[in-house]
């Protein structure tokens, strides 16, 4: 089993791997959004339709645990817990993942919209690329820096109250994150704008 078979098989459920590290003896393979197409393909699916609560957390624990079986793999995800998968420590250690100037992890292709819905654990070391290069080390202006429009993200602290009490009264921010958005990487990743806004409403409920 190959990165590049775990990516074939992943490509069926629009998944892609983002990332991955060794572990204690195992490899783990992080997995997202492969884009553009992801949220048609989830939206149309019975798991996403017919769920009654969290229905991109039913459709990702039906994908990658078929996935899982698939490959030969345990499914693990970053819900469903506590305990909780130590997925941003994942993603930091990864190679694939760095912490961007107002704190948010960024990627390569997702940029600030980068999202895990689950893992693939495997045993045993598979063969994984080099590390890779922080992009924000050469983002012309940093424009994250300065999109909140209530300094919410300052690269030191997050205040979330500040934040959802803003996005009551800001359609804007209500669709996107402006920070987010700002990413020069994010606006060309190709994710569906229904998925940007599906988040901000999750987040944002109670």
């Amino acid at each position: 089993m190959t990165l590049d078979d775990i990516a074939t098989a992943a490509a069926e459920w629009q998944l892609t791997p983002l990332g991955a590290l060794y572990e204690a003896g195992q490899t783990i393979v992080l997995l997202g959004p492969k884009e553009p197409g992801f949220w048609r393909f989830v939206t149309q699916s019975a798991a996403f339709t017919s769920a009654k609560a969290d229905p991109l957390d039913s459709w990702s624990t039906k994908a990658i645990t078929a996935l899982a079986t698939q490959t030969g793999s345990v499914a693990v995800f970053p819900f469903g817990g506590p305990p909780f998968h130590p997925f941003i420590t994942w993603a930091l250690r990864s190679g694939a993942a760095w912490q961007s100037p107002v704190g948010l992890l960024v990627h390569p292709d997702a940029g600030l919209l980068v999202s895990y819905r689950g893992a693939l654990v495997f045993e045993g070391a598979l063969a994984l690329p080099p590390a890779g290069t922080r992009p924000c080390d050469t983002c012309a202006g940093q424009p994250c820096r300065t999109a909140c429009p209530v300094t919410a993200l300052d690269g030191q602290s997050y205040d979330v109250p500040k934040c959802k009490a803003h996005i009551d009264v800001s359609p804007t921010c209500q669709a996107a994150c402006q920070v987010r958005m700002a990413c020069p990487i994010s606006q060309s990743y190709g994710r569906d704008p229904a998925q940007t806004a599906y988040h901000m409403k999750v987040f944002h409920s109670p």
